[in-house]
């Protein structure tokens, strides 16, 4: 089922470095049928794992390290740096302003294509269905009542307010071009370095359902992958620490097509430390 198009993509969760290669491996590659796709060689990913990453030029990203991450988790992926600095890699501080605006468009592109996207499963063409509704009108309106929960009825409804006559220059339009803009901030970062390090979420895992009460706060949560997803680029997390007893993510984020260089910083730092052999203790 499909939410925001230009947005959804694989996410492989694997135990570690090496699998997830293998498995980017056997699903990467040219679909004639998908019009996203690329018809580039696929290297085999596995076999370039654990070549030398001395020399590698790695940028930090000077807004997800800021107050907004919990101390914890700056701590750790600090850390992290620190341990690519003794494999040889060149740490620098790199800056992408425009992510401070990443959620706004991420949460007016999204709904968007969500509220066109979900408009087929109106109980007519496919999907669930309400029983004993009296009318047509009424079967639209109970279908989608029981269909869908509040937070896709709320996405829902933000994408097609979003969408309407009036508002879609204000705010649709407007989003895309801050899109470009977190694209660009992205290119000028590799300009000076391959690879970028950052935290993969501000704060460790939050219980299931604890943050449904206050959406907003939930958003939020995304802030350092966001950015990534919207400027269509590869990215990888890993485990680099504990913090009340969940694991801490760093995210490495690189440029189109260089998942090889991803993984193989990846298997790199988990080679060199053990943190994915360590388990949540609660």
């Amino acid at each position: 089922m499909a939410f925001a198009s230009s947005l959804d993509q694989i996410g492989p969760l694997t135990k570690d470095v090496t699998d997830a290669a293998i498995f980017l491996s056997a699903i990467a590659g040219y679909d004639a049928k998908d019009s996203t796709s690329v018809n580039q060689l696929v290297p085999n990913y596995h076999q370039t794992l654990g070549e030398n990453i001395k020399g590698m030029k790695i940028g930090l990203i000077k807004e997800l390290m800021g107050s907004g991450i919990d101390p914890a988790i700056r701590t750790a992926v600090k850390a992290a740096a620190d341990q690519y600095a003794k494999l040889g890699a060149e740490l620098l501080e790199v800056s992408l302003p425009s992510f401070e605006h990443a959620i706004a468009a991420y949460y007016l592109i999204a709904p968007a294509e969500a509220s066109s996207n979900l408009a087929r499963y109106d109980g007519v063409k496919f999907g669930h269905r309400t029983k004993g509704a009296k009318d047509l009108l009424t079967m639209y309106y109970e279908t989608r009542r029981e269909g869908f929960g509040s937070e896709v009825k709320r996405r829902i409804m933000l994408g097609t307010y979003a969408l309407s006559a009036g508002y879609y220059d204000a705010y649709y339009l407007k989003a895309l071009k801050v899109r470009t803009v977190i694209k660009n901030d992205f290119e000028k970062a590799f300009a000076k370095c391959q690879l970028l390090l950052s935290p993969t979420a501000p704060t460790v895992a939050f219980k299931v359902g604890e943050k449904t009460a206050d959406p907003l706060a939930m958003y939020l949560s995304d802030i350092a992958t966001i950015p990534v997803n919207l400027a269509g680029l590869p990215a990888i997390s890993l485990p680099c620490g504990f913090s009340q007893g969940l694991p801490i993510g760093l995210q490495l984020i690189g440029p189109a097509f260089s998942e090889g260089a991803l993984l193989n910083a990846a298997f790199n730092y988990e080679q060199n430390t053990s943190w994915h052999t360590q388990k949540p203790t609660i």
